[in-house]
């Protein structure tokens, strides 16, 4: 940032700047990395301020190849009354164009139009006059926690959800410290405006909403240029990444390149709830197309408009990401794979797992947090987590990460080979049980389950033949718990453990209040999305959410503490076990198997503190020494979004 006393640069003018378009890098770079001191009372040296004229006078002379430039003009050309065309506006046309050019001051205006800085009325009277405020704001002086308030209350006054989350993006592109400090304050009711299930509309509306980049658009038309890309974004030191191609986003299908409110929202989280600096997080989307018709008639898409390219195009464009990605950042960047489509997702994840720090939250989140309810909700159905079978409706990425990662805690615990564990946990796609006769037909991931059993065709045969005592939909489709199938849990489980984690609320495959009254109040119930309680027969019930928020962000911020340089799979089993233990008995009595999200960033530090020490464990750690007290140092860690005090 270029930091100027006010009259040393704007007094003098020019009518054309057009040449600097042509500018090599290095002196584009020179000319953005002049930094003047400031004097303790935040006005510029005088002797200072007449070299830095000098430097920026032959600068910018050198750059216009000695033609006249901004700092020549006398300071009477004017233009229309007097008022002096400093950037040649009033001189261009369509055939000759102005280069939008910009120095940067942090005071009066500009600071108010930062995002980073801005405190808007809770800039204290002293900071006014340092900062050149006077005049821009009214007088009146608040805290943050009134403007807290002020926008809870304006906040509620809204009562379509896709206008709440528009509020709130609003003011993230405004005042960044109050959004977080609002999510973090208040984030049992902001959550599902920021995430599910708002997101999911606001994803299938992006091109109409949409006001300003969030984040990087990688496009098939950066090929062979993505490096250059990842240097255009402002913030240099990147510690992790959630990139998306939008192909299948929740359970709504291809977005596109609308789906960059995943990416966007998911960093939203690490930082409210895990604590990483909103500098450190890069949202990406990569656009190779939609096959969403629909998109590619809409007029206000703004991704590509073709068909999505697949095969070897794909896959060079998403080797040259990953290779700039850790040329540009380093190793210890973290990667999130999110909304992909099985068939690519448990692809990369297997190709770049070895290489990267990468992180799969459909396939490896959400494994963890189901485990940590599972293993939590033994507590009120008792029995060991290998005593119990489980069957899924849903054999995609979250299905199979969901299985294979409940296999891993039940070999570890029974010490029994995982190909033999993997007979407890089966399988239910759009075709009816996995099983063994359907082996050929099978795509790659879906083998290892492919057990012994005659076929069965639909969800509730399976159900009365299997005699399950957890089910898991992962299928992406509404209502496919029905009352016969949750009756027939009932039947041969005095307390029958049901998941329907399909997201959003729509594609939830039953909702809470159906699970606890066709089993008449039995039910251990947790959904993706949130429900309210449920009362029956005068008992209030207060539904799981089985949110991969209460992972990820913990995860995340445990990885990055450590400078882990691989993610393994035990540190997935330290996640689970960490969440697991944050339930209380008090919880459990309401018929909870997951804690309450108010204390979700002291849950995230036990999280992270786990994985961290998993971490140094398996000799993945470079962060070295390793700290004595790793939740202590996980809290010390984290942003925190009060306002800071300027000089």
């Amino acid at each position: 940032m270029i930091s100027l006393n006010r009259s040393s640069f704007l007094n003098k003018s020019s009518t054309s700047f057009s040449g600097i378009s042509s500018f090599s890098h290095s002196q584009r770079k020179a000319s953005a990395t002049i930094i003047v001191g400031l004097s303790s009372n935040g006005h510029t040296n005088g002797r200072v301020e007449k070299k830095i004229g000098v430097v920026m006078e032959s600068t910018f002379k050198e750059m216009n190849n000695g033609a006249a430039s901004v700092l020549d003009m006398d300071g009477k050309t004017a233009v229309h009354g007097g008022v002096e065309d400093v950037y040649g506006e009033d001189h261009a046309t369509e055939d000759q164009c102005v280069t939008p050019w910009t120095i940067s001051v942090a005071s009066g205006y500009s600071l108010l139009r930062d995002p980073h800085h801005n405190k808007g009325l809770a800039f204290t009277v002293k900071e006014r006059d340092a900062h050149y405020l006077r005049g821009l704001l009214p007088p009146t002086v608040v805290s943050q926690d009134l403007q807290v308030k002020k926008m809870m209350h304006n906040l509620r006054q809204y009562q379509v959800p896709l206008q709440r989350y528009v509020a709130m993006m609003d003011l993230q592109e405004r005042n960044e410290r109050l959004f977080y400090k609002l999510l973090v304050d208040n984030v049992e009711e902001l959550l599902p405006v920021v995430y599910t299930p708002t997101v999911g509309e606001a994803c299938q509306k992006y091109g109409s909403i949409f006001r300003r980049p969030q984040g990087l658009y990688i496009s098939l038309r950066e090929k062979g240029k993505i490096l250059e890309v990842l240097k255009n974004w402002p913030e240099k030191r990147i510690q992790v990444i959630v990139v998306t191609d939008g192909e299948r986003i929740l359970g709504l299908g291809d977005l596109g390149c609308q789906g960059m409110g995943i990416p966007v929202g998911k960093l939203s989280l690490y930082t409210a709830l895990g604590g990483l600096r909103p500098s450190s997080c890069l949202p990406i989307t990569i656009d190779v197309g939609t096959n969403n018709e629909q998109l590619l008639n809409d007029e206000f898409y703004i991704g590509l408009r073709q068909r999505r390219a697949t095969g070897q195009e794909y896959k060079e464009l998403l080797q040259e990401f990953m290779s700039a990605v850790k040329q540009n950042y380093g190793e210890k960047v973290l990667v999130q794979f999110e909304d992909f489509a099985n068939h690519n997702a448990f692809e990369l994840l297997a190709r770049y797992r070895t290489s990267h720090l990468v992180f799969n939250d459909d396939i490896q989140g959400t494994a963890s947090v189901v485990l940590a309810g599972v293993v939590a909700a033994l507590k009120l159905v008792g029995g060991t987590l290998a005593e119990h079978t489980f069957l899924f409706l849903g054999a995609g990425e979250a299905g199979t990460g969901i299985a294979e990662l409940i296999a891993l805690e039940m070999s570890k615990q029974t010490k029994a080979p995982l190909q033999e564990i993997r007979k407890k946990m089966w399988l239910v796609d759009s075709k009816g049980l996995i099983v063994s006769s359907r082996k050929e037909s099978l795509q790659e991931f879906k083998k290892a389950w492919a057990h012994e059993h005659e076929p069965v065709k639909t969800l509730l045969d399976a159900v009365k033949a299997i005699k399950p005592t957890v089910l898991i939909g992962t299928s992406g489709v509404g209502q496919t718990f029905t009352k016969e199938v949750v009756e027939a849990m009932a039947s041969f489980n005095e307390k029958p453990v049901i998941f329907a984690l399909s997201n959003p609320t729509s594609q939830s495959e039953c909702t809470a209040e159906e699970a606890y009254t066709w089993s008449k109040g039995r039910a251990i119930y947790a959904s993706g999305s949130p429900f309210d309680p449920v009362e029956y027969e005068g008992k209030v019930f207060v539904p799981g959410q089985s949110n991969n928020a209460y992972i990820f962000p913990g995860f995340g911020l445990g990885l990055i503490m450590s400078g882990a340089i691989r993610v393994h799979d035990d540190m997935l089993l330290a996640a689970s076990e960490a969440l697991a233990a944050q339930v209380t008995e008090e919880n459990f009595a309401k018929g909870m198997i997951f804690p309450p999200f108010s204390k979700i960033r002291k849950i995230s530090a036990y999280i992270a503190a786990n994985v961290a020490a998993k971490a140094y464990e398996l000799g993945l750690a470079s962060q070295l020494p390793r700290p004595d007290n790793l939740v202590k140092y996980a809290e010390s860690c984290m942003y925190s979004p009060n306002y800071r005090s300027f000089r």
